[in-house]
């Protein structure tokens, strides 16, 4: 039974790293938009916390400190994730607002 509910753990803190940071790529993609430290780029970072908070509760990992360096690291690597979309889409032509899921649809829209 032990096993299981560390199996069962571990799967669960694979899942919240991994939606962690698709959580994150469209905020990046925001802040890589908005002028830095403006009030859209303080929330383009904020406003995800409480998704992961979420996240941690429903599927009881909880707040052992073991799981902050991974979940911190997926969420920054989210939010550089975006960012980096941001400047290849830029570098490629491609008009860019402040959000992802648009861009993509206008630029499938004119392809």
């Amino acid at each position: 039974m032990f096993t299981e509910q560390k199996k069962s753990k571990s799967m669960n803190l694979i899942l919240v790293t991994l939606v962690t940071f698709l959580i994150n790529i469209p905020f990046g993609y925001w802040r890589a938009n908005v002028r830095k430290k403006s009030l859209q780029w303080i929330l383009a970072i904020h406003i995800p916390v409480p998704f992961v908070v979420f996240l941690r509760i429903y599927s009881e990992i909880g707040f052992a400190f073991y799981t902050y360096p991974i979940i911190v690291a997926a969420y920054f690597l989210g939010q550089f994730a975006g960012v980096r979309i941001s400047k290849i889409r830029k570098q490629a032509g491609y008009f860019t607002s402040s959000c992802l899921v648009m861009d993509y649809y206008r630029s499938s829209k004119a392809d």
